[in-house]
C-alpha cells in the first residue's frame, strides 16, 4: 500500500504547486491576490512588528499571548542546525541516512525510505524551502542523536535567548500538548536565525529540485515571489495553529521582521505579514546617534593615583524612529562633578538620555573607561620623589 499512499501524495503536491503557481502568477501581475491587510482588520490571533538589527517592537497585537506555532517551529530546529553547521560539528557534504523514525513523520516531506542516503545541503534545502517534516527530523537526529534530545536542545536554546513563553514538544510543529510560542518569541528567534548567513540563500529560492528532478520543491513563502527586499523566513499551518507566518525583509540595510499567528486563511497571513512589512518600511528608519566628544571630557578623580578618568557612553545603538524625524531627536548629558578614589572600569559616572517630542527612546550610561586606584601614602612618595628626580 506504500506505493498507493506515494503515488496519492505526488498528486496533492502537483495540486499544491499547480495552486500556488497560479497565485503568484497574480501576485506578480499586480498583487490582485494577495494585497497588504493591516493587522486589526485580519483573523489573527497575534501580530508583532520589530526592526532586526536592534530588536525593537514597531508594533504588537496579543504579542505574548501564547499560542500553537506549526512549522514555524522549525525556526529553532534550523538555529540548532546551523549552529552544527557552523561550528563544525556536521558539514554540508556530510551524508545523513534516513532512520525509519524521521521517515515515519508525514505531513509536509520529502518521501524520505528508511536507509535512504542524502546530504546535508539537499536536507536542508529541504526544510527551509519545501518544510519537509522527515528531513527536519533527520537533521535533527544527526544533530543530537533523537528528536527527544534535539528537543530538549531546542527548549535550552529557548531559554537561552530570552524565550520565557515558549515550549517545544516535537522538532517540526505538529500540535502538541504544551506545544506554544508567542510572536514575540518567534521575533527573537527569527533575529536569531538570521544571524546564520549560510541559510539565506534557501530562504529566497522559489523552485528547487532534489533526487536529479524527481522530486519538486516549492517555497511555501509566497512572499519570497514577489516582496521587494524579502529575506525569509518561515510559514506554518495545522488546523490548531491555523495559517501562521515569521517574514523577514531588508530595504536601504532596514530589516524588518513581521510575525503572524493564528489566521484563518493561507492568504490572510501573507496579506497581514505585507501590511506589517509596509508600515515598517513606509514609517521608520534607523537613527544612529552621534555624541560630541566635547560633551565627555574626563572627569575628576578625587585622592586618585591620577587626577581624571576618561569616560564613555556604554550601549549606545541604533534607534529606530518614525521617518524623517531625525533632526527632533535631543541628547541630555548628566555627569558627575568629580568622583572619589578608587574608581573601577566600567563604573557608572554620569546618564544619557535621548529623547524625540518630549519621549525618552533611549538610555545609556556614562561610565569610566580605566580602572583608578587610590592614592596612598607610599605611592604618593614614591611620586613626589620621581618628580624631584626629573628636576
Amino acid at each position: 500500500m506504500k506505493w498507493l499512499t506515494r503515488a496519492i501524495s505526488i498528486i496533492v503536491f502537483v495540486g499544491t504547486v499547480t495552486m500556488l503557481s497560479s497565485t503568484v502568477c497574480a501576485d506578480r501581475s499586480g498583487d490582485e491576490e494577495i494585497l497588504a491587510v493591516e493587522a486589526k482588520d485580519s483573523t489573527a490571533k497575534a501580530t508583532i512588528l520589530v526592526e532586526q538589527s536592534t530588536g525593537q517592537v514597531i508594533s504588537e497585537f496579543n504579542a505574548h499571548k501564547k499560542l500553537p506555532m506549526a512549522s514555524v517551529t522549525k525556526i529553532m530546529s534550523l538555529i540548532l542546525i546551523m549552529e552544527a553547521i557552523d561550528k563544525g560539528d556536521m558539514s554540508m557534504s556530510e551524508t545523513i541516512t534516513a532512520s525509519e523514525y524521521a521517515c515515519s513523520m508525514g505531513g509536509s516531506q520529502i518521501w524520505l525510505e528508511p536507509n535512504e542516503q542524502m546530504t546535508v545541503e539537499e536536507l536542508l534545502r529541504a526544510v527551509v524551502i519545501g518544510s519537509a517534516n522527515d528531513a527536519c527530523v533527520a537533521l535533527g537526529e544527526r544533530v543530537a542523536g533523537t528528536e527527544e534530545i534535539f528537543v530538549q536542545r531546542m527548549n535550552e536554546k529557548a531559554a537561552e535567548l530570552g524565550m520565557s513563553n515558549t515550549s517545544y514538544k516535537n522538532s517540526i510543529g505538529f500540535d502538541d500538548d504544551g506545544h506554544y510560542t508567542t510572536a514575540y518569541d518567534i521575533a527573537i528567534a527569527s533575529r536569531e536565525l538570521m544571524k546564520h548567513d549560510k541559510i539565506h540563500p534557501y530562504m529566497v529560492t522559489w523552485m528547487d529540485e532534489l533526487r536529479d528532478g524527481e522530486t519538486s520543491l516549492v517555497n511555501t513563502n509566497q512572499l519570497v515571489r514577489f516582496y521587494d527586499g524579502i529575506k525569509g523566513i518561515k510559514t506554518g499551518y495545522t488546523n490548531l495553529a491555523g495559517s501562521c507566518i515569521s517574514a523577514c525583509a531588508e530595504r536601504e540595510g532596514v530589516g524588518m521582521i513581521a510575525v503572524v499567528l493564528g489566521c484563518e486563511t493561507s492568504k490572510e497571513r501573507f496579506a497581514v505579514a505585507r501590511g506589517l512589512l509596509d508600515t515598517g518600511f513606509a514609517g521608520f528608519e534607523l537613527f544612529v546617534p552621534s555624541i560630541d566628544s566635547e560633551l565627555l571630557k574626563p572627569i575628576k578623580v578625587i585622592k586618585g593615583e591620577v587626577n581624571t578618568v576618561e569616560i564613555k557612553v556604554e550601549g549606545l545603538s541604533n534607534i529606530v524612529i518614525p521617518r524623517g524625524k531625525g533632526e527632533a531627536v535631543e541628547y541630555t548629558i548628566t555627569l558627575a562633578d568629580n568622583v572619589q578614589a578608587p574608581v573601577e572600569a566600567g563604573q557608572s559616572l554620569g546618564k544619557l538620555e535621548i529623547t524625540l517630542e518630549g519621549k525618552q527612546i533611549h538610555q545609556s550610561n556614562i561610565v569610566a573607561v580605566d580602572s583608578i586606584a587610590k592614592m596612598t601614602v607610599a605611592k604618593g612618595f614614591w611620586i613626589l620623589l620621581k618628580s624631584m628626580f626629573k628636576m
